[in-house]
Formats: structure tokens, C-alpha cells, sequence
């Protein structure tokens, strides 16, 4: 059995700490929303997905629950069908290609070339290196060098009155995440939609939250 040096025990929990502070990070999204919403009392409404290959699918019906609830919260009332209905929701959400950008931060390590792990600058912890001892790129004092996997994800939502077919509201939550998992991205979309529904009319503004702590309210600041 290969055995793990009293130096690599000490770091592995570095590493891990790291992992585990990038999942409880609080999350924020860029939020621009545009409307004319009527008052809330008397206006009904029904939901439904604006790619219609989502339509009848769980998975859609699942966020559009969320939603629903939303609205529902801020006072307006869900219509028996599209016929009863005074405004219809349309709602949808993506996440795209995986895209990969190089980044670097402050490293450490003994100089020289080589080392366990290879590379410029030696032997030196590296904790984007699957949480192991790995190349140190720039050797004590320099930099390590690093690819991250990014995703952009996106929730839009319009609503428009049935009387006219006139959109009353348009918004589109964005944010940028190490994840493509849209379980967990779509539903704190949603919440950033929401925080402070519906918004100024032609005002984009990021929203920041700990979905861990719904007790504690979202910052809101303006995008200059």
C-alpha cells in the first residue's frame, strides 16, 4: 500500500476546504428586466414554455412551479386555463457549451526544474490540480497557471396580456458557473428574477444571495 507523507496529509485538506467553500459561495446573477405590469388584483395567468419542445415535460413543468409560486407571492392569481387567463408566462431557460479559461494566481514552490509533478518551478502545491502536488508553474514567487470550465446559464421570462397579445413584462436573469447542473441553476435564477419584482422598468442590477440562508436578504446593486 502506498503511503502518503506527512506533508501531503497536511494539504489535502487545503484542498478540500477549497472545494467546499466554491460550492457555498453565494451566487449571483445579472438580472434586466422591462415592464408595464398591470396591478396584480384581477389579472390571472397561465404558464407556458416558450420553446415548445418543452412542453408536457416535467422538467419544465417542475420550474414553472416555481414560478407559479412567484407570482402567486406577489399577488396576481393562477387562471383555470388559457381561455380564463389574462396574461399568459412565457417562460424559458438554457445553459450553453462548456467554454475554458486560463487563469493564474499567486504560487508557491522550491525552484529548479522538475520536481515531483514536472513543470516550471518544481515541486510546489497546486490545488487545481485535482487537489494534489502538480507543476508550480514560475517557482517560488511566481505564478501558477490554470484552465477553468465555465458555463453561462440564463432564465427569460415574458409576459404578455391576452386582450392584445402586448408583452407587459420582460426579464432575463443570467449568471456564470463552474456547474451546467440547471437543478440548482434554474431555481436560483428564478429567485434573482423575483428579488424585487418587477423591477425598474429598463434597469439591470446584480443579484447576490446565499441559497444556503434564505433568511438573509439578496444585495441588489445597479450595473453601471
Amino acid at each position: 500500500m502506498k503511503k502518503i507523507s506527512p506533508n501531503v496529509r497536511l494539504v489535502l485538506p487545503v484542498a478540500a476546504a477549497l472545494a467546499l467553500s466554491a460550492c457555498v459561495s453565494p451566487f449571483e446573477a445579472r438580472v434586466a428586466r422591462f415592464q408595464q405590469l398591470p396591478a396584480p388584483a384581477g389579472n390571472s395567468f397561465v404558464i407556458e414554455p416558450r420553446d415548445k419542445a418543452n412542453e408536457g415535460g416535467l422538467e419544465f413543468a417542475t420550474y414553472a412551479n416555481l414560478v407559479r409560486q412567484r407570482l402567486i407571492a406577489a399577488g396576481f392569481q393562477e387562471a383555470s386555463g388559457p381561455d380564463a387567463a389574462a396574461m399568459t408566462v412565457q417562460l424559458d431557460y438554457n445553459v450553453t457549451d462548456p467554454r475554458e479559461k486560463v487563469r493564474s494566481r499567486p504560487g508557491f514552490g522550491w525552484g529548479g526544474w522538475g520536481g515531483w509533478g514536472g513543470g516550471f518551478g518544481g515541486f510546489g502545491w497546486n490545488p487545481y490540480w485535482g487537489g494534489g502536488w502538480g507543476p508550480g508553474f514560475g517557482g517560488w514567487g511566481g505564478n501558477d497557471v490554470y484552465s477553468v470550465t465555465t458555463y453561462n446559464a440564463v432564465v427569460a421570462m415574458r409576459i404578455n396580456r391576452n386582450a392584445d397579445k402586448k408583452s407587459v413584462f420582460e426579464g432575463r436573469a443570467e449568471t456564470t458557473s463552474s456547474s451546467n447542473n440547471l437543478t440548482q441553476l434554474v431555481p436560483n435564477l428564478v429567485t434573482a428574477m423575483f428579488t424585487n419584482f418587477p423591477g425598474n422598468s429598463g434597469e439591470t442590477v446584480r443579484v447576490r444571495f446565499d441559497p444556503a440562508r434564505p433568511d438573509k436578504p439578496p444585495t441588489i446593486k445597479p450595473v453601471r
